[in-house]
């Protein structure tokens, strides 16, 4: 059996940017200002079902003490259609940036989430210059559906929060039939469904609240640090010419 020491022994790798975690950086004061939540619904129906459940998911994250905003998809282009300037993709990415955590609800359409959700996440990008407009944020996903339960859109939200690098809950909402689950009002009625929407709100708050000041240290890595280093070495290396 090897030892230890030999185990260490990582010669593809350039130790001038292999970090061991710091403790002390994972744990930053906590700042008091409410968490920043901004939702993302997929729907423009007049009684768009993922709307009512967004608004109901507003409540709730006010009740929890943070400080919400929902983006209105209507007048979005399709991506690629019109140029970043656009008003509506600029207000976009701008609640993007302001926000700590975000949550995406959408309706499940032909087994997967509608265009107008799909658009409003294809406009925001990994990067716009030194501003990430989503990574290190957290993220909840949930979903409403005309039958009976399915998880294939909130599968689908979360692949789509992993490739924008956001911390995604654990938890996540999916509403069955959900004609059935709001009154004449547009209130969620009470349900094991309606517990769940809770769950997924409680939780986005706490998973909010815990990363938020570490985020751009959890985001950190080391290809990038590399990557940056070999940068400003190579413009070194030009001016000294």
């Amino acid at each position: 059996m090897k030892k230890a020491a030999a185990l260490s022994d990582l010669p593809a790798a350039d130790l001038r940017h292999l970090l061991k975690p710091d403790v002390d950086a994972l744990r930053p004061p906590f700042s008091t200002h409410p968490p920043r939540i901004l939702i993302l619904y997929g729907s423009l129906r007049q009684v768009s079902y993922s709307r009512l459940l967004a608004q109901e998911a507003g409540r709730l994250l006010e009740h929890f003490g943070a400080e919400v905003r929902f983006f209105d998809p209507s007048g979005l282009p399709l991506p690629d259609d019109a140029p970043a300037s656009h008003p509506k993709v600029q207000e976009l990415r701008d609640l993007s940036e302001w926000s700590e955590g975000q949550v995406w609800v959408s309706p499940e359409r032909h087994g997967a989430i509608t265009g107008i959700m799909k658009a409003q996440i294809d406009w925001i990008p990994l990067s716009i210059g030194s501003i990430r407009p989503t990574q290190g944020k957290t993220l909840a996903v949930m979903q409403v559906s005309g039958g009976s339960q399915s998880f294939n859109a909130v599968n689908t939200l979360r692949l789509l929060g992993r490739w924008m690098r956001m911390i995604t809950i654990p938890n996540q909402s999916s509403v069955a039939k959900a004609y059935e689950e709001f009154d004449s009002d547009g209130r969620m009625k009470p349900s094991s469904h309606y517990d769940r929407v809770v769950d997924v709100c409680e939780e986005l708050v706490k998973f909010t609240l815990l990363t938020r000041d570490a985020s751009d240290y959890l985001v950190d890595r080391y290809s990038e640090r590399k990557e940056d280093a070999a940068k400003l070495e190579k413009r070194v290396s030009l001016k000294s010419i």
